[in-house]
């Protein structure tokens, strides 16, 4: 039997962010959810709420679209958005089961928890596309090599449509997975 898997787009950035910046995580996470992919957050507030909150709205959602990875060992803490939350116990560490949950990360805005999150992207080989939301982590390193493991850049998007745009082409290689679905 030939297993396909939906590809899944992580989403990080800050559990505290303003409405424009939320606005955006909130197309992001519908647009890739009707694209067909899933949607994978650290599952709480700010944008990782926001996310969710888009891909669960989407018209092209289905059970399970929505995953949010836990901090902690309560899957009642993940925001109301979330289809399956997955609770780890790992604190600030499971920025990395976030990270290597996903086929590609993009970032939205952002302070420490994701920068961690876009480096550990970077360290295990993951594409990584940082929206460009005027602030944050992800406005600052759009375009930028962070060493030498790669010479590709982090991308840069100008918008939630220009990151999806972005997204279908990384995933067209994917063996063994669903083909993206125009949008």
């Amino acid at each position: 039997m030939e297993r396909t898997m939906r590809p899944i787009i992580a989403i990080v950035g800050g559990a505290h962010a303003p409405a424009p910046v939320l606005a955006a995580a909130e197309t992001l996470g519908r647009l890739v959810v009707d694209a067909g992919f899933r949607v994978v957050t650290g599952g709480l507030t700010g944008v990782m709420e926001a996310a969710s909150r888009g891909g669960r709205s989407a018209r092209g959602w289905f059970e399970g679209a929505v995953l949010g990875i836990l901090p902690g060992l309560d899957p009642a803490a993940a925001n109301p958005w979330v289809d399956v939350a997955i609770a780890t116990g790992l604190n600030h560490a499971r920025n990395v089961v976030v990270v290597a949950s996903a086929d590609v990360v993009v970032a939205v805005g952002g302070g420490a928890g994701t920068l961690s999150e876009i480096a550990l992207a970077w360290a295990h080989g993951k594409s990584v596309i940082g929206l460009d939301v005027g602030e944050g982590w992800s406005s600052r390193l759009g375009g930028e090599v962070l060493d030498d493991r790669r010479s590709e850049p982090i991308r840069r998007a100008h918008s939630p449509e220009d990151a999806l745009a972005q997204i279908v082409p990384l995933l067209a290689v994917r063996p063994g997975n669903e083909p993206p679905r125009a949008f």
